[in-house]
């Protein structure tokens, strides 16, 4: 028989994005960190709570909670104690921190995060715009984007630019292919604001055939083969010194981090 499931349940009420990010994040500096994450988000009611504790005891599992409601907050701490469940405080020992430090009450309002502010508006904005400019479809794009990610095939180009227009960070990517000259637009770009994606070969021939096996492909098909592979890293490397830009080693990377990077040097650059 194989190991038991391993669990981690998210509890939050609002949608539960920052708890999971946590989960996540957490995850990752485990070998062996393959627990599923399960998800209960615009938790309202004290029985809601219950039922999601009772499943987590039964299948021997923990709890991270972003919750700010005071009564919901006393109900997960009391059933964590009835059914012996262990619980992170995701939220609250930085809003503990920030009322003892600056002598100030939290609003005890849940999903601030996610109202219709201006930040919302922006996001939703920048979502439409990578994907508006996604791929290299419209060239005018790399001159109206605050991000250009250009890169070969499989640097996770149309991934990190919908990571970033969670942001609020518009973001446009161009594939760099050795037989099509790039537009003239990639040239008049700032290029403090492109970032060139490389990858180890080794790594990015994996990819690439695994992918032709995924859509049912050969995989030894010369998309997927070393020279091939070579070739385009080589033809990448040589456009982004032309262009200037900033180079990221992608291979291994989790978005978040590879995001991460350029956030931070877009806030530099600014």
């Amino acid at each position: 028989m194989g190991e038991k499931q391993q669990w981690i349940y998210i509890c939050s009420d609002a949608v539960g994005e920052t708890a999971e990010a946590v989960a996540k994040a957490t995850l990752r500096q485990f070998q062996g960190g393959e627990a599923r994450i399960k998800r209960f988000g615009q938790i309202r009611h004290e029985d809601e709570i219950r039922r999601m504790m009772e499943e987590a005891a039964a299948v021997g599992g923990f709890v991270g909670y972003t919750l700010v409601q005071p009564e919901l907050r006393e109900m997960i701490k009391s059933e964590s104690i009835r059914l012996e469940v262990r619980i992170v405080d995701i939220l609250g020992p930085m809003m503990q921190a920030y009322a003892d430090t600056f002598n100030d009450s939290p609003q005890w309002k849940p999903g601030l995060l996610h109202e219709l502010d201006d930040d919302y508006f922006r996001r939703v904005d920048a979502m439409e715009f990578a994907v508006k400019y996604d791929d290299g479809k419209d060239a005018s794009g790399l001159l109206a984007a605050d991000v250009v990610l250009v890169g070969v095939s499989r640097t996770s180009k149309t991934p990190l630019c919908i990571f970033l227009a969670h942001k609020g960070i518009k973001a446009a990517n161009l594939p760099v292919i050795p037989e099509v000259k790039p537009p003239v637009e990639l040239f008049r770009a700032d290029p403090s604001r492109i970032f060139g994606l490389t990858m180890n070969p080794e790594h990015m021939q994996h990819i690439r055939t695994e992918r032709l096996k995924a859509v049912g492909l050969p995989g030894g098909s010369r998309y997927a083969s070393a020279e091939r592979v070579q070739e385009e890293l080589r033809h990448a490397d040589e456009l982004m010194k032309t262009l200037g830009c900033r180079i990221i080693d992608v291979t291994n990377r989790a978005i978040e981090e590879t995001a991460g990077l350029i956030m931070e040097a877009v806030r530099r650059a600014t």
